[in-house]
């Protein structure tokens, strides 16, 4: 059994724009991805807590950021989902906003773990987070959701595919995950705990 800080989170607040969110200050470690990436799963795993994240057959379930406090200085931040979601507009324009400006401007975001489902990994969505991520010099880390509708064989040839795609962004690590059998979570913690130190400076 693997003992880690993150099944101790507790919801702190939601947030409509990054100007609502705590001040910017301790450190932060947020999840983003496509609408229907498997996020919501994803937190639910991380944390032990199946309603932590509300889980959907509709994408875009998550319509605000949502912050969840490990202790007095560490944040876990849900962001809103991207893409397909089944929403006005307007609303998905605004989250896009709000998404860029958090992801440009929060000085207390340590790292960024973006998921796609590793059936589909790389959309144009998922290329545009991996950008913003790079040019703030952003720790970048990809979970490849849902490994487990995957062969070993094609999960392993989907991870080779997603590094060598990446090899050229410095601060991008890649991972296989499953939300069902638990697979790669270890190696999930591992990472975050390594944002999450405050004596290690960021790069």
């Amino acid at each position: 059994m693997l003992h880690h800080p993150y099944t101790q989170v507790k919801f702190l607040t939601s947030a409509a724009r990054v100007s609502q969110l705590p001040a910017d200050v301790g450190f932060e470690v947020a999840f983003a991805g496509r609408s229907n990436a498997g996020k919501s799963s994803a937190l639910n795993c991380l944390t032990g807590k199946r309603q932590l994240a509300r889980t959907s057959k509709t994408p875009g379930r998550t319509q605000l950021i949502n912050l969840f406090s490990i202790n007095d200085e560490k944040r876990l931040v849900d962001l809103p989902g991207y893409g397909y979601a089944k929403v006005p507009m307007a609303t998905k324009l605004n989250w896009q906003q709000e998404l860029a400006l958090y992801l440009e401007t929060r000085q207390c975001l340590r790292g960024l773990v973006l998921l796609m489902d590793s059936r589909h990994p790389l959309k144009e969505q998922d290329q545009l987070m991996i950008e913003w991520a790079s040019d703030r010099e952003l720790p970048l880390h990809i979970l490849l959701t849902k490994a487990d509708k995957l062969s070993r064989s094609q999960g392993m040839l989907t991870l080779k595919q997603v590094r060598d795609a990446m090899a050229l962004h410095a601060y991008v690590s890649v991972q296989l995950f499953s939300s069902q059998s638990k697979l790669g979570l270890e190696e999930l913690v591992k990472v975050m705990n390594g944002w999450y130190a405050p004596s290690e400076p960021r790069p």
